[in-house]
């Protein structure tokens, strides 16, 4: 963390959490509620998105969240907690960070899940037939999963609370 981030926290150490704000979509935009509209919109602001990819992190329950100075705002994930591009031969989180890929398995709707040393992520939709493409005949081999049962199997929690 950031030294002003620690010194924040340190001076105000019971500041609360905010739960509900904002969501993780399935392409790894961020989004924000807006309760004038009932709804989650897409954060524009580059530098804003930088921030919260900033410090994106779990807790010791499995709930993701940003750290916003002492506050933790916590993440509603439309899937998993990461969600992966290709950048080249590579992958990359929707934070910017490399992704080392250990293994893949698809759910019930075709969504390609890759599970690495930081845990589950989804593969953006708009990468699956790259993909799949360099696979080949192997992409029908590969392991299911129910998507009921990421969360609990990972150790995430997609609809975090207090």
């Amino acid at each position: 963390m950031d030294e002003m981030v620690l010194r924040g926290m340190a001076k105000w150490p019971e500041v609360p959490a905010v739960f509900g704000w904002l969501l993780l979509d399935r392409r790894g935009n961020w989004l924000l509620r807006n309760p004038a509209r009932n709804s989650y919109e897409r954060i524009a602001n580059v530098k804003l998105r930088d921030f919260i990819s900033h410090t994106y992190a779990a807790d010791e329950h499995g709930r993701w969240y940003f750290q916003n100075g002492p506050q933790r705002v916590f993440a509603r994930l439309a899937y998993t907690p990461l969600v992966l591009r290709s950048d080249g031969n590579a992958f990359v989180d929707q934070c910017g960070r490399p992704f080392d890929c250990g293994s893949a398995m698809l759910d019930e709707k075709g969504s390609l899940l890759m599970v690495g040393s930081r845990g589950v992520a989804l593969l953006d939709d708009r990468d699956l037939q790259g993909y799949a493409e360099a696979l080949g005949e192997a992409a029908e081999r590969l392991p299911r999963i129910e998507s009921c049962e990421v969360p609990p199997r990972f150790g995430f929690v997609a609809e975090p609370a207090p």
